[in-house]
């Protein structure tokens, strides 16, 4: 599915990872925002998969799904390690949605979805992969990558924050 985008093949060389570097790192950044919804730490999360990549490039034939796959597995580390910094209160803090920010609120349900439906999200969806890319990356089965999609649809069908008002007017009795 790389239709018209350069391929750049790993080698011995570190011309070849520069190559690499400077053909991919935008959409490697990409996915990264989309998995982590945080542009720091997509940066981070890109130079974090870069860097294990540089050690064992000499011997990877396909480069970019290989750091797709490192970018998956670090996120799904980080975020099992990271404090969600949620400290308790007696009064929840004002947050108003900023107006004409209609379309965040998609992205806010899927920043809702748990890690590994985000992931299939992100992967199916935004990266359009198949179901066995999208497998292979996150090292899982088909039938995985098939539930965990049809669990985030569901659950991005029934979040309130993309139900629109013609749909609340039909439902709510007059």
């Amino acid at each position: 599915m790389t239709t018209g985008v350069t391929v750049v093949r790993a080698g011995d060389s570190a011309e070849s990872f520069d190559a690499f570097v400077a053909a991919r790192s935008q959409t490697l950044l990409r996915t990264a925002y989309l998995l982590t919804r945080d542009h720091a730490l997509a940066e981070d999360l890109v130079q974090t998969a870069l860097a294990k990549a540089w050690f064992h490039w000499s011997k990877i034939d396909n480069p970019e799904p290989y750091v797709r796959r490192i970018m998956v597995t670090t996120y799904s580390s980080w975020w099992r390690r990271r404090w969600n910094g949620e400290i308790p209160t007696e009064e929840l803090p004002e947050s108003p949605a900023p107006p004409g920010e209609e379309q965040l609120d998609l992205w806010d349900a899927i920043g809702r979805l748990p890690r590994r439906q985000r992931s299939v999200v992100v992967l199916r969806f935004y990266e359009d992969l198949s179901e066995a890319e999208t497998a292979r990356l996150m090292g899982s089965t088909v039938g995985t990558v098939k539930s965990q999609t049809a669990k985030a649809l569901a659950k991005l069908r029934v979040d309130p924050a993309l139900a629109t008002s013609t749909t609340a007017d039909l439902e709510t009795p007059r």
